[in-house]
């Protein structure tokens, strides 16, 4: 048995997993954010929660992962720099103990969302695997062979940082043109705010100030002509980063994740006709671009995984 743990800004979440992945039961609690201690305290008494639930005594797990925002450093199982959590520089190697023996992880946590589809979500079974994040930003991870690449400093898989448009758009990380300044959730609101205020009529104009994702694809829906434009031409940039990722690791799929990947196949069906003609393609297997199935518990499972 094992025990994953996705460490939120507001929730503590954590679930007791069997070794192939399936998801047994969940418990959480409120984050004590900017408490140290508190926090190791709410992880272990979740962990052990989960074993009551479960029937499993705490010797019986063979390993404990934790999917973490922020920076860390795998080796001595410590969080670096943790913003959401309002707190830096704690370790979790022995937060588990006197009651638990077994390891503990610890990743990143788009990077066990990753583990988790390839493990029991949408691309189980796939040897190779890019998952990317439409969130407020563009985050995912990289399944090579079966395993997580996090590359030489543990931090590969910062999908959104890829530049498609030189000179573009300013990013977050201090570039210009990387895919999330044009393809996160946040990205596609400030192109429509824009519009918006440059005088541009749409449905959306009631929204101002308010506007979110989801209120930009239900215009699309609805038939709204600006709405669609920014649509497509969100398609377009997103497309343009996922032929890349497609032409370096001829991955069996690629996994959409976040937010936006909630619009289904309102969203992947241009995504697919426009990445297509991008790629090299193959007359025995091409990459599939799908969405995450696992939600939630993508995190949870592939922490569980590590």
């Amino acid at each position: 048995m094992r025990i994953g743990i996705d460490l939120g800004g507001t929730t503590v979440k954590a679930a007791l997993c069997a070794e192939d992945g399936a998801l047994l039961c969940k418990q959480s609690a409120p984050t004590p954010t900017g408490d140290a201690a508190g926090l190791c305290s709410t992880m272990k008494q979740l962990a052990l929660a989960l074993c009551s639930e479960g029937g499993t005594a705490p010797g019986q797990i063979t390993s404990i992962g934790i999917g973490v925002p922020g920076s860390f450093d795998k080796a001595t199982c410590t969080l670096k720099f943790g913003t959401n959590l309002g707190m830096n520089n704690v370790c979790f190697a022995d937060a588990f103990r006197p009651e638990f023996g077994c390891a503990v992880q610890l990743d990143n946590d788009a990077n066990c969302a990753a583990l988790g589809e390839v493990t029991a979500g949408a691309a189980r079974g796939a040897k190779n695997m890019v998952m990317v994040t439409l969130g407020t930003g563009v985050g995912g991870g990289i399944i090579i062979d079966g395993k997580l690449y996090t590359g030489c400093n543990g931090i590969a898989g910062e999908m959104g940082h890829i530049v498609i448009r030189q000179g573009g758009e300013p990013c977050g990380c201090g570039r210009k043109g990387c895919l999330e300044a044009y393809a996160s959730a946040a990205s596609l609101v400030k192109f429509a705010e824009r519009a918006l205020v440059a005088g541009r009529e749409s449905m959306l104009q009631a929204q101002t100030g308010h506007l979110n994702a989801k209120m930009i694809c239900d215009a699309v829906d609805a038939g709204d002509a600006l709405a669609r434009e920014l649509f497509d031409e969100y398609c377009v940039n997103l497309s343009c980063g996922l032929a890349s990722f497609i032409n370096i690791f001829q991955p069996e799929a690629i996994v959409l994740g976040g937010g936006l990947a909630g619009y289904g196949e309102k969203l992947l069906e241009p995504l697919r006709h426009l990445t297509e003609p991008q790629t090299f393609r193959s007359d025995a297997r091409n990459t599939e671009i799908v969405c995450a199935s696992l939600g939630n518990d993508a995190g949870l499972i592939g922490a569980a995984m590590l």
